[in-house]
């Protein structure tokens, strides 16, 4: 029997390279998933992959959202055990170029969102005194920025102390609260989002020599779901193929 056989997993982005790579990785363990990903987007082709999943289109940042998404997969699939908080948007504006509406962008999608949906879930996770919550950080929180601008490293940052306030609060009632921090997943972000010089630049600096594939990151999050990873909480996992070591 799968590790996960029975959990309810919920993950954000999910019509992106990673979302969708996590999804299909907790599916893999058993999980009933639901995907969450703006109207539009590759969604629905996202959980046409995976046998069962239920496709939620919705904004994170309209008013009541979390409450939302969380009652509309709780009707289909039942509560929810795993939370994935993994949508999010980079910004490569440094502070000079960062105005008002750019600021308020990214903190409430990389960090706002991530808060409410946790609130909204922790009831029912501590009813059932079991659940995971998983933030998707980056190394950005921990340097500053090295190609992403300061909105994105200042949210990615405060993920982090997300994840740490969280853990403490919950630990007791059976809930983990851990981030992974990626490093230059091979996503549009990069490939796309990066010139092909700093691309080059880049490689030259990351010690195995390439970058992170999703299925990698997928992989962390269900090891972090796991009901052995029970006593791992209030961690941050580095992904970035020894760019920093700490």
């Amino acid at each position: 029997m799968s590790e996960l056989a029975g959990r309810v997993a919920l993950v954000t982005g999910a019509a992106g390279p990673m979302g969708a790579a996590a999804a299909r990785a907790l599916a893999a363990a058993g999980c009933r998933v639901a995907l969450v990903d703006l109207p539009g987007s590759k969604l629905e082709a996202a959980a046409a992959e995976i046998e069962g999943a239920l496709p939620i289109a919705a904004d994170l940042m309209a008013d009541g959202a979390a409450e939302s998404i969380a009652a509309r997969a709780a009707a289909v699939h039942g509560p929810i055990d795993v939370l994935v908080n993994n949508a999010g948007v980079l910004s490569n504006a440094k502070s000079q170029e960062t105005d008002e509406a750019e600021w308020r962008r990214v903190l409430g999608i990389n960090l706002d969102a991530a808060f409410f949906l946790a609130r909204a879930l922790i009831p029912s996770m501590k009813q059932r005194r079991w659940g995971r919550i998983i933030n998707t950080s980056s190394l950005a929180a921990k340097t500053g920025g090295l190609t992403a601008g300061t909105a994105y490293a200042v949210s990615k940052g405060a993920l982090s102390s997300l994840t740490f306030s969280l853990a403490r609060e919950l630990a007791a009632h059976g809930i983990t609260v851990n981030a992974i921090a990626p490093a230059y997943v091979r996503t549009p972000m990069v490939t796309e989002g990066l010139s092909a010089e700093q691309r080059r630049q880049l490689l030259a600096t990351i010690p195995v020599g390439r970058f992170c594939e999703p299925e990698e990151f997928g992989h962390v999050v269900r090891f972090l779901a796991a009901p052995l990873a029970g006593f791992i909480t209030g961690e941050v996992i580095d992904l970035n193929g020894g760019l920093l070591m700490d």
